[in-house]
């Protein structure tokens, strides 16, 4: 972890990030083409700027909305600030070892039953077995999957995926930094208004959250703060209901 130019409060700092991928401009039509392509070194890829000198900061204990359209560069940003990419220039500063990433599903085997996802997804965001079999009752019951817990996950809807992802992810106490990817815009009203009750037990319990969303209902009842981000850049930090005033009247 970088420490040099944190604040005593702050708990991710995102100084001047810019992420540029390559990519194809167009596809070859056929495998012919393409090696024809590949001979003349006609490749054809092009720059994609993901985020362009992006900065702002999240402090202790805050709850911060990062609201956008599809395609906008959030989910580049979360895999940037959780150590999963690192961006082309700039930098975050975070101590990644308290940082819990949620993204619903991600780790989940389709081949493997509800059991056994719950023991690897555990696995992959750091329980020990001990630390899921106390909580593995539990996780059933929040996900309100009894009953199912032997099927192959290829047979569940997205929903009952959803709701394992969640419960999984937050069974063990509030880590210091939670960070979540389209999460409360998930499921049906009921399983949404637990899944936000559960958030904000997690939160008075003293975590930091960083919620994505492009839902401003979620970012305006859930979040203190709010970070708009638009095609790759900053366009407005602050009051959530004022950032996402501006973000609806841009889609009317």
């Amino acid at each position: 972890m970088e420490t040099q130019g944190k604040t005593a409060q702050a708990e991710i700092v995102v100084e001047n990030v810019t992420m540029q991928f390559r990519r194809a401009k167009d596809e070859a039509a056929s495998l012919k083409e393409m090696l024809i392509r590949m001979v003349r070194r006609e490749h054809g890829y092009e720059t994609f700027l993901a985020l362009d000198n992006v900065s702002f900061t999240v402090n202790r204990g805050e709850v911060v909305g990062i609201i956008g359209t599809n395609g906008s560069g959030k989910s580049t940003l979360l895999k940037i600030i959780s150590g999963a990419l690192i961006p082309t220039a700039g930098r975050v500063l975070a101590d990644r070892s308290k940082i819990q990433l949620l993204t619903l599903g991600t780790g989940f085997d389709p081949e493997l039953t509800g059991r056994e996802n719950v023991y690897l997804n555990g696995a992959m965001i750091g329980y020990g077995k001990k630390e899921i079999d106390s909580r593995y009752g539990e996780i059933v019951r929040f996900a309100e999957l009894d009953g199912f817990m032997e099927e192959k996950v290829r047979n569940y809807s997205s929903g009952m995926v959803s709701r394992l992802g969640f419960a999984v992810a937050t069974a063990r106490d509030a880590p210091e930094i939670l960070i979540l990817d389209e999460v409360l815009s998930v499921g049906d009203l009921f399983f949404r208004k637990k899944s936000e009750a559960r958030i904000r037990e997690m939160i008075h319990g003293g975590s930091t959250v960083l919620i994505v969303s492009h839902t401003p209902s979620v970012i305006r009842s859930n979040c203190t703060k709010a970070v708009w981000i638009e095609k790759g850049r900053l366009i407005a930090a602050g009051d959530p209901k004022t950032v996402c005033d501006g973000y609806e009247s841009m889609r009317k």
